[in-house]
Protein backbone atom coordinates (compact mmCIF):
# COMPACT_ATOMS: atom_id res chain seq x y z
CA UNK A 1 0.00 0.00 0.00
CA UNK A 2 1.29 3.68 -0.85
CA UNK A 3 2.31 5.62 1.81
CA UNK A 4 0.58 8.60 2.45
CA UNK A 5 1.83 12.00 2.57
CA UNK A 6 -0.34 15.20 3.73
CA UNK A 7 1.71 18.48 2.37
CA UNK A 8 0.34 21.52 4.38
CA UNK A 9 1.27 25.27 2.54
CA UNK A 10 -0.28 27.74 1.22
CA UNK A 11 1.31 28.44 -1.78
CA UNK A 12 -0.48 26.41 -4.51
CA UNK A 13 3.01 25.95 -6.45
CA UNK A 14 4.97 24.71 -4.15
CA UNK A 15 1.67 22.17 -3.13
CA UNK A 16 1.71 21.57 -7.03
CA UNK A 17 5.45 20.84 -6.94
CA UNK A 18 5.77 18.76 -4.05
CA UNK A 19 2.57 16.13 -5.78
CA UNK A 20 4.81 16.12 -9.31
CA UNK A 21 7.88 15.28 -7.18
CA UNK A 22 6.30 12.54 -4.50
CA UNK A 23 3.27 10.85 -6.55
CA UNK A 24 5.92 9.28 -9.28
CA UNK A 25 7.71 7.73 -6.56
CA UNK A 26 4.66 5.86 -5.65
CA UNK A 27 3.76 8.27 -3.09
CA UNK A 28 -0.16 9.23 -2.49
CA UNK A 29 -0.14 12.78 -1.52
CA UNK A 30 -2.97 14.96 -0.37
CA UNK A 31 -2.43 18.74 0.12
CA UNK A 32 -4.15 21.43 1.48
CA UNK A 33 -3.67 25.38 1.55
CA UNK A 34 -4.36 25.64 5.39
CA UNK A 35 -3.56 24.63 9.11
CA UNK A 36 -7.44 24.27 9.50
CA UNK A 37 -7.61 22.56 6.54
CA UNK A 38 -4.93 20.11 7.45
CA UNK A 39 -6.96 19.51 10.85
CA UNK A 40 -10.00 18.57 9.50
CA UNK A 41 -8.25 16.32 6.85
CA UNK A 42 -6.19 14.70 9.66
CA UNK A 43 -10.08 13.86 11.32
CA UNK A 44 -10.89 11.56 8.83
CA UNK A 45 -7.91 10.12 6.49
CA UNK A 46 -4.41 8.34 8.12
CA UNK A 47 -1.33 9.60 6.68
CA UNK A 48 2.31 8.16 7.09
CA UNK A 49 4.02 12.04 7.20
CA UNK A 50 3.14 15.20 7.11
CA UNK A 51 5.05 17.85 5.58
CA UNK A 52 4.37 21.49 6.91
CA UNK A 53 4.69 25.15 6.00
CA UNK A 54 5.89 27.98 8.96
CA UNK A 55 4.45 30.92 7.31
CA UNK A 56 0.54 30.32 6.97
CA UNK A 57 -2.60 32.81 7.61
CA UNK A 58 -5.06 31.50 10.47
CA UNK A 59 -2.76 28.89 12.05
CA UNK A 60 0.82 29.04 11.47
CA UNK A 61 3.22 26.03 10.71
CA UNK A 62 4.28 25.84 14.73
CA UNK A 63 1.12 26.09 16.33
CA UNK A 64 -0.51 23.68 14.04
CA UNK A 65 2.76 21.06 14.63
CA UNK A 66 1.63 20.75 18.31
CA UNK A 67 -1.97 20.76 17.60
CA UNK A 68 -1.01 17.54 15.67
CA UNK A 69 0.98 16.27 18.60
CA UNK A 70 -1.89 16.56 20.58
CA UNK A 71 -4.07 13.77 18.58
CA UNK A 72 -3.55 10.86 19.84
CA UNK A 73 -2.82 8.78 16.56
CA UNK A 74 -0.42 11.24 15.30
CA UNK A 75 1.81 11.78 18.71
CA UNK A 76 4.43 9.72 16.56
CA UNK A 77 3.68 10.60 12.82
CA UNK A 78 6.75 12.01 11.04
CA UNK A 79 6.37 15.71 10.67
CA UNK A 80 8.69 17.60 8.28
CA UNK A 81 8.58 21.28 8.33
CA UNK A 82 10.14 22.30 4.52
CA UNK A 83 9.89 25.95 5.01
CA UNK A 84 11.86 29.43 3.35
CA UNK A 85 12.09 30.28 7.54
CA UNK A 86 15.81 29.00 7.68
CA UNK A 87 16.87 30.86 11.10
CA UNK A 88 18.71 28.38 13.76
CA UNK A 89 15.49 29.86 16.26
CA UNK A 90 13.25 28.58 13.88
CA UNK A 91 14.42 25.10 13.81
CA UNK A 92 14.71 25.27 16.84
CA UNK A 93 10.96 26.46 17.96
CA UNK A 94 9.92 24.16 15.22
CA UNK A 95 11.55 21.03 16.66
CA UNK A 96 9.75 22.26 19.82
CA UNK A 97 6.82 22.28 18.87
CA UNK A 98 7.26 18.96 17.81
CA UNK A 99 8.63 17.95 13.94
CA UNK A 100 11.21 15.22 13.61
CA UNK A 101 13.00 17.19 10.94
CA UNK A 102 13.18 20.90 9.55
CA UNK A 103 14.23 21.32 6.15
CA UNK A 104 15.03 24.80 4.48
CA UNK A 105 13.43 25.67 1.09
CA UNK A 106 14.60 25.83 -1.36
CA UNK A 107 15.81 21.94 -1.39
CA UNK A 108 16.54 19.45 -4.12
CA UNK A 109 14.53 17.11 -5.36
CA UNK A 110 16.93 14.31 -5.11
CA UNK A 111 17.79 15.33 -1.11
CA UNK A 112 14.06 15.85 -0.24
CA UNK A 113 13.16 12.60 -1.73
CA UNK A 114 16.40 11.07 0.17
CA UNK A 115 14.53 12.12 3.48
CA UNK A 116 11.45 11.32 2.85
CA UNK A 117 12.39 7.33 1.80
CA UNK A 118 14.78 7.44 4.57
CA UNK A 119 11.98 9.04 6.91
CA UNK A 120 8.91 6.90 5.95
CA UNK A 121 10.11 4.05 3.39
Amino acid sequence: MAKRVLVVDDDEMVLMALDELLSPEGYEVHTVLSGAEALKRLEVDDYDLLMLDIIMPEIDGFELCKRIRQIEKYKETPIVFLTAKSREEDRVAGLAAGANLFLPKPISPEKLLGVISDTIG
